[in-house]
């Protein structure tokens, strides 16, 4: 390792430019004879759309165009689709209701866009859309998930009778209640896991281009994966074709998983730019965003997890409403299947499983993947169960844990998934050094002492990244395959530009990516520069979520850089009379092993571009491309550990410590791993302490709209998080990457909430932990 290299505490080279304000994101782009849209959207969560008169918005100044739904279906312009078919138990598909980027008939939750103004300004362009006239037939609403599957509830769409979009399950349901019914002792708790915003800093925007010349379109756009939006956009929605369509996603100002799908605001956009004659921008406010960015989570489950007389777990059943939304947006699908209850089984050897899933509509913002996608989910109900067990069977938490965990790898669980590594125990030693466990009595008996109630929480969680191999998820109803590509360009002077399909939008790429580079050739950080996010530039990449950067992305760059090294070897070996086998790359130059002979780095490139003294049989130029597709999943683990002081007149909870200990295989830069993960704790800290999306059951009107409602974590809630690590190299991958993005997220809401109970002595406690909720549990 050089000191740029794998393993290193590199500086991001990426800062510089956000700190000082030179970040350029889609508000910042600016093209000749831009005008500026704002969407006319439903201020009612069901209703049918009788008629829309625009006149008065189309005689205001400076306004362009008022496009409707029905103009939008006379150009073709298709209806947004979800990318990955489930089945229900029956064997049919999933129900999937129509989904118009502006809504022709009927609107189906607070924000469903129904027209587009564009004008010359952004407030010509909001006060005209105040001016349209839209005829609204108010229908009967419904928000939440289970009151949808009632007799009698509101339709929301023809195509799911009663509001069901699949009703799916996995495992053995058989053997499952075979074995609960021998069980000594059988776990039940009725879990809510509540509905989140995500709230990344930069509000969603899109830039549409036509250039009626060339017949060709260019999408800027706050985009996670932006050849996927081309991809989609062209072949589903028909915006445009293919190979005439450009989609650019600059800085993005954070995703979490929210930026992922493409929403009705980008194709409206191209579309109208194509209708209109000149390119339209439309940049989000917080509370479009509020209104009609992705939610997430929002599951109703019932548990019941079986012991032996020996505490063994020996079945775990799990029944799951998941709330999808009004739409199915494109990965919603398989957030609250694939992704969610394959993760059942754990750390924990349980050999017999089975998960059902019933999806339902509701009049309520889409619900999709956010940070974790499923894993959270999966973690808090196994790890809420087990600490709740390990209560009632009057034992410790941390060897009920123990007892059961997974000890030989690979491991094949019953829910799908083959854990190929681990070391379960390390990571809970870890945890349990750094929190001073076994002296936690102690500090308990000093809180008392000090009128205050101090509890200790655990969470011991696994997840599945890089969602892969491609023919395994093609086979589970993937619309897409999940591989990642790479080109390393080697310039004449020997400089390297990394060309890749991952999309950072915060995770560090220019400077982990590089790093790999840095490793394997030897060079200053400074001489690589990594380009991403341009489908002009890129052939072709799946983006970036699912913790998939590092796994997937990282080595594809590594394959590439296998024949790039191949090739460079084999010109150092010509022109240094030498054999291949003896090159070795290091510090900038190509050696041969045991002489003092060497060529430096630049020269060689130089060598393969000038072409005069090339080997026999090999092309000028120093370029090459590879495609990655993983063999497995990876699968992080870790141990979370929270210790919290509740005030009983309050109900105020303090995080007074708080451990995280992982295994994400080998770590490309621990300090921006550490930041990954400080950034999930404080998202999973969040909802488990104070983030709720509410709707109002009788209308459907978004009542956490705005941050005066919706409450983010501060920093006063956070404590200073103590970060460890515990490393089994990923067998599965050429650089042992298993993935860190999403671990806080997944860790942190369980083990807040297993504290909380502890210290107020009720279990009986839902997320989020508010002070009211607290207090009032205490009282109970």
């Amino acid at each position: 390792m050089g000191v740029e290299g794998i393993g290193a505490r590199v500086t991001r080279k990426e800062d510089k430019r956000f700190i000082t304000g030179k970040g350029r994101y889609t508000d910042d782009m600016v093209v000749p004879g831009m005008k500026f849209a704002h969407f006319v959207r439903s201020p009612h969560a069901h209703a049918k759309i009788g008629g829309i008169d625009a006149s008065q918005a189309e005689s205001m100044p400076g306004v362009i165009a008022v496009l409707n739904g029905k103009q939008l279906a006379e150009d073709g312009i298709g209806n947004i689709i979800c990318g990955w078919m489930i089945h229900s138990k029956d064997g049919s598909p999933m129900n999937m209701g129509a989904w118009r980027p502006l809504a022709e008939e009927v609107v189906r939750y607070v924000g469903d866009a129904v027209a587009i103004v564009v004008a010359d300004s952004k407030a010509q362009a909001r006060d005209a859309a105040e001016a349209v006239m839209v005829d609204y037939e108010v229908l009967p609403a419904v928000t939440e998930a289970a009151a949808a599957l009632e007799e009698g509830a509101p339709q929301i769409h023809p195509e799911a009778k009663d509001n069901l979009i699949f009703d799916w399950g996995l495992g053995d349901e058989a053997a499952t209640d075979a074995a609960l019914a021998e069980a000594a002792h059988i776990v039940e708790l009725d879990i809510v896991n509540n509905r989140l915003i995500p709230n990344a800093i930069e509000p969603r925007a899109a830039l549409g281009v036509y250039d009626e010349a060339e017949d060709h379109y260019t999408c800027y756009t706050t985009s996670q994966n932006p050849h996927v939006a081309r991809l989609v956009m062209s072949a589903f929605y028909n915006v445009a074709p293919e190979n005439k369509l450009r989609v650019i996603a600059p800085d993005v100002g954070g995703g979490f998983g929210s930026k992922i799908y493409i929403y009705p605001e980008e194709i409206v956009c191209l579309w109208a730019a194509r209708r209109t004659g000149v390119p339209v921008k439309w940049v989000g406010d917080r509370t479009e965003a509020f209104l009609t960015d992705a939610h997430a989570r929002d599951h109703v489950s019932t548990v019941r997890m079986g012991f032996d007389g020996d505490h063994n777990i020996i079945a775990l059943k799990v029944d799951t409403i998941a709330n999808i939304g009004a739409y199915m947006s494109l990965f919603s699908s398989a957030t609250p299947t694939y992704l969610y209850a394959t993760l059942l089984s754990g750390q924990y050897r349980i050999p017999n499983i089975y998960g059902n899933v019933r999806a339902v509509y509701t009049n309520t913002a889409p619900v999709d993947a956010y940070r974790g996608a499923g894993r959270p989910e999966a973690t808090y109900v196994l790890e809420r169960a087990m600490t709740t067990a390990a209560r009632e069977l009057g034992v410790d938490q941390v060897e009920l844990r123990r007892k059961n965990f997974i000890r030989e790898f690979p491991y094949q669980t019953p829910v799908i998934m083959n854990y190929d590594t681990g070391n379960f125990d390390a990571i809970l030693d870890a945890a349990l050094e750094a929190i001073d466990y076994d002296n936690f009595p102690a500090r308990r008996s000093e809180s008392e002492a000090r009128g205050k109630k101090r509890g200790i929480g655990m969470s011991c969680y696994i997840e599945a990244c890089g969602i892969a191999p491609s023919q395994a998820v093609g086979s589970l109803g993937a619309g897409v395959g999940l591989w990642e590509s790479a080109e390393v360009r080697v310039n004449a002077v020997g400089t390297v530009e990394i060309l890749t399909g991952s999309h950072s939008h915060g995770q560090g790429h220019e400077t982990t990516f590089a790093q790999v580079v840095c490793d394997r050739l030897g060079l200053p950080i400074e001489q690589v520069s990594i380009i991403h996010g341009d489908t002009d530039k890129v052939q072709m990449g799946m983006g970036t979520y699912g913790s998939r950067s590092g796994p997937v992305g990282m080595n594809a760059i590594a394959k590439a850089l296998d024949k790039v090294e191949v090739k460079a070897k084999r010109l150092a070996a010509h022109l240094l009379e030498a054999d291949e086998s003896d090159i070795e790359i290091s510090d900038g130059e190509l050696k041969v092993k045991g002489t003092d002979k060497s060529v430096p780095w630049f020269q060689m490139a130089l060598a393969a571009y000038t072409a005069h003294n090339l080997p026999e049989g090999m092309e000028p130029g120093l370029k090459e491309g590879a495609f990655y597709d993983p063999q497995n999943f990876t699968f992080p683990s870790g141990c979370y550990i929270c210790e919290v002081e509740v005030d009983p007149e309050t109900g105020m909870t303090e995080i007074v410590d708080f451990v995280a200990a992982d295994d994400f295989g080998n770590i490309v830069n621990p300090m921006i791993v550490e930041g990954q993960v400080h950034g999930g704790l404080a998202q999973g800290i969040g909802q488990a302490l104070a983030e709720g999306t509410h709707y109002d059951p009788e209308t459907g009107q978004l009542i956490t709209a705005s941050y005066m409602d919706y409450q983010m974590p501060r920093a006063q809630d956070l404590p200073a998080f103590k970060i460890k690590h515990e490393t089994t190299a990923c067998p599965s991958n050429p650089l042992g990457l298993k993935g860190c993005g999403e671990a806080g997220a997944i860790g942190s809401p369980p083990a807040v909430i297993n504290a909380i109970t502890d210290a107020i002595g009720n279990n009986d406690l839902t997320m989020p932990a508010t002070p009211a909720k607290v207090w009032k549990a205490m009282q109970n």
